[in-house]
């Protein structure tokens, strides 16, 4: 049977996908002499493509499956289906956003304020229509890099550039103006894979563990014992997803109590179960949900 074809974004995003499919349960390794990684799956090929040209990949039937921004699919109008949203980036758990970006001091403040204006962007088409749609009619290049610089030199009026944070362009004394766009990761499939049932499921089984993974990632399990006198004060202060799981030790007069609470909270639950009667406190980092 013909291996599942898997695009894999190459650049920025591309070590935090390895890490997501490995924590999801595949191996990857890159081959720096060429853009096909092994694979520990006989079930799937992987090539690297930049994330900039995924869609129309996966749309024209070159491969099967990608990972690419929600930008890039609808600056390329490529007809995919949208399986999943994966949350992750390379630096942080932020969407990134496309942002229309102007010096500090330009008379430029909305988007209505580009009328007759140059405009620099590699997101090209998305931008054009943009604008159209508003009624805008203003000048806009690609860029094929260096974006920010071409507004801080006064080449162009305003540039429209991704960003998660905004602090880089805070960096060279430019200002966000209003978001355009918020992106996140998709996996997208070609509509004509999606028909034959085997890569049907195997889309679907790529789907759930990937989307299990970042579950995990916000998750840890707790375990602890307490005392059955203790155990209504502790399992009050336990936010789970259903209930937690108690059960009797040896001595039945303790009980083990296990849940699963959101990371964040750990570092100020863990002392009020402490105070509640809770020992032998637990924290488990979790790989999978689902």
């Amino acid at each position: 049977m013909t291996p599942l074809r898997l695009g894999l974004p190459k650049g920025s995003l591309e070590q935090s996908t390895l890490a997501l499919f490995e924590q999801a349960g595949w191996k990857i390794s890159p081959n720096y002499r060429n853009y096909y990684p092994a694979v520990d799956d006989p079930d799937l090929s992987c090539v690297l493509v930049r994330a900039q040209e995924m869609a129309p990949y996966v749309a024209s039937g070159t491969l099967d499956l990608g990972l690419t921004g929600l930008d890039w699919i609808l600056e390329t109008q490529a007809e995919v289906e949208e399986i999943c949203t994966l949350t992750y980036s390379k630096s942080s758990e932020q969407p990134s956003r496309w942002v229309l970006v102007v010096p500090k001091d330009s008379p430029i403040n909305s988007v209505a304020d580009l009328q007759g204006k140059k405009i620099a962007t590699e997101l090209l088409g998305f931008t054009k229509r943009y604008l159209a749609d508003r009624g805008i009619e203003a000048s806009v290049e690609f860029s094929w890099g260096a974006t920010e610089a071409k507004v801080v030199e006064g080449l162009v009026d305003a540039v429209v550039e991704i960003t998660e944070t905004g602090s880089t362009i805070r960096a060279h004394g430019l200002r966000i103006v209003e978001e355009l766009l918020v992106t996140e990761t998709r996996l997208i499939a070609n509509p004509q894979a999606r028909q034959d049932p085997w890569k049907r499921a195997k889309i679907d089984q790529i789907a759930l563990m990937l989307q299990a993974a970042l579950a995990a990632r916000h998750k840890v399990a707790l375990k602890l014992n307490v005392k059955a006198e203790d155990l209504d004060r502790v399992v009050g202060l336990l936010p789970s997803l259903h209930a937690p799981t108690v059960s009797h030790l040896y001595d039945r007069s303790w009980l083990a109590v296990e849940t699963v609470v959101d990371a964040r909270i750990v570092r100020d639950l863990v002392p009020r179960l402490r105070v509640a009667g809770a020992e032998g406190i637990l924290e488990y980092a979790l790989r999978k949900m689902v």
